[in-house]
Parts: C-alpha cells; sequence; structure tokens
C-alpha cells in the first residue's frame, strides 16, 4: 500500500500544503523578486497553487471540529500565496499602464 500522500485518490492535507508552498518558492524563484520580470511562466506556479488548494480542500470535513478548523486556517495560507503568485504574474504587467 502506497501512503496517502503518493496516493492522489486519498485526500492529503500534506501534500496539498506542500504543493502550495512548493509552488509559491517556484514562482519567487522565477519572478525573480523583488526586481519582477515579466514572464508567463508564472502560469504553471499559479495552477500548482490552485490544485494544491483543491487538495486541501478536500479535506474538509462535515461537521466543526478543531481539523476543520485547521483545515480553514491552511486553505486562508492558500488564498494568500494564490495572491502572491497572481501578484508576481500581473504586476509587471500593470507598468505599463502607468507609463501611457
Amino acid at each position: 500500500m502506497t501512503p496517502a500522500l503518493f496516493n492522489p485518490r486519498v485526500p492529503s492535507l500534506i501534500r496539498g500544503n506542500l504543493l502550495v508552498l512548493a509552488s509559491l518558492a517556484l514562482a519567487t524563484l522565477v519572478s525573480h523578486f523583488p526586481a519582477l520580470r515579466e514572464t508567463l511562466w508564472l502560469l504553471l506556479p499559479l495552477l500548482g497553487c490552485l490544485t494544491g488548494t483543491a487538495d486541501t480542500l478536500r479535506c474538509i470535513q462535515k461537521r466543526w471540529n478543531l481539523y476543520h478548523g485547521g483545515v480553514l486556517f491552511c486553505l486562508y495560507m492558500d488564498l494568500m500565496a494564490i495572491t502572491l503568485v497572481l501578484f508576481f504574474l500581473l504586476y509587471p504587467y500593470l507598468q505599463w499602464v502607468g507609463e501611457a
């Protein structure tokens, strides 16, 4: 039997969080933060963040308990990571708008 971490059919909170954090680290490297540059390669980390968020969302239970609250905190972290990757992706293109 394979562990739940490596089986995509089984919901795994660790796999979702690792995927989001790895995608955020990759986005930081690809964007050359703090000197942001225009690149569409940031769509790949964005897809990774969305996939990790969906995997984290699968872990929510129907009844509220402390595990459910912890999953909600992880989902908030995922939303902040998605926002940061979108900022890395869109901010260099918004610089052109201000120059006109």
